[in-house]
């Protein structure tokens, strides 16, 4: 017996129904993939915890460091997957305050002396911390008030600059060079990368660089890749150092030039409302 034409229209093929499928979904796991770079990031932070407890500095600042990779990855992960949400943000948010909060204050605590100040180091390095979450809460819920600026220096800067100067110091102390910073100045430094990362400071986020028609931030990108490569405890501290002075620097130039930054939409509706 033919089949009839209702039930041809109604069941079609199931290999056609299958190709079907496989061209308009992707795989469980895509969808995972970011949560699972998220978790990779609080592993490192939790490995550069451990090994600061230890007594290995240099490895509990690479495990910052790659912390650092993770969240430069997961949000792009995200975005290509289709998968960013509420939970999403707030798990990336909590792994950040254990890898870029938690994890450089106690290293800078264990190998940078403060230990030796009593309750002082104590609460300086807790200002660190205190600092690192309170900048990533604002992130989640308040936008941006200047076009292609952080508010505030972002948690993984500071992070990166404990890391860059654990590195650094090892550098010099292999060539001979015992720095010997005293744990007083350690802390103060600790405490005003904290105090740093809550201050309404705006800093350059470089979401906007364009490396495909800007021939000169190529060469400039390509140069300091290079640099990194050939010696990397020197240039991610000098690259980390001038990150930090650059938020200060230019909002201090702003400020003598009369020169003020372009508010974003959302912070001009913000301001409109409040009126």
């Amino acid at each position: 017996m033919e089949p009839r034409v209702e039930d041809t229209l109604q069941e079609p093929a199931p290999g056609r129904f299958r190709r079907r499928r496989r061209r308009r979904g992707r795989p469980r796991g895509f969808y995972l993939l970011p949560h699972l770079v998220t978790t990779a990031g609080l592993f490192f932070g939790f490995y550069a915890i451990v090994q600061a407890f230890t007594g290995n500095p240099d490895r509990a600042a690479l495990g910052i460091v790659l912390a650092g990779v993770c969240d430069a990855l997961d949000g792009r992960l995200a975005r290509m997957a289709r998968s960013a949400s509420r939970f999403g943000l707030e798990y990336d948010s909590i792994a950040d305050t254990v890898s870029f909060g938690v994890a450089p204050a106690v290293l800078v605590y264990s190998n940078g002396g403060l230990h030796g100040l009593g309750r002082v180091g104590l609460v300086m390095a807790f200002l660190y911390v205190a600092g690192a979450a309170l900048r990533l809460a604002r992130f989640n819920v308040t936008p941006s008030r200047y076009r292609g600026r952080f508010e505030g220096m972002p948690s993984p800067a500071a992070a990166g600059m404990v890391a860059s100067t654990q590195w650094f110091v090892s550098f010099m102390a292999e060539h001979g060079v015992e720095l010997g910073v005293p744990a007083p100045l350690v802390a103060i430094a600790a405490a005003g990368l904290g105090l740093l990362m809550v201050s309404s400071i705006p800093y350059r986020s470089f979401k906007e660089l364009d490396l495909r028609h800007s021939y000169g931030t190529l060469v400039i990108v390509v140069f300091a890749v290079a640099l990194v490569i050939q010696e990397p405890s020197l240039t991610l501290f000098a690259i980390g150092l001038a990150y930090v002075i650059s938020g200060p620097a230019e909002w201090i130039w702003r400020w003598f030039t009369r020169q003020p930054l372009e508010e974003t939409h959302e912070a001009i509706a913000q301001e409109a409302t409040q009126g």
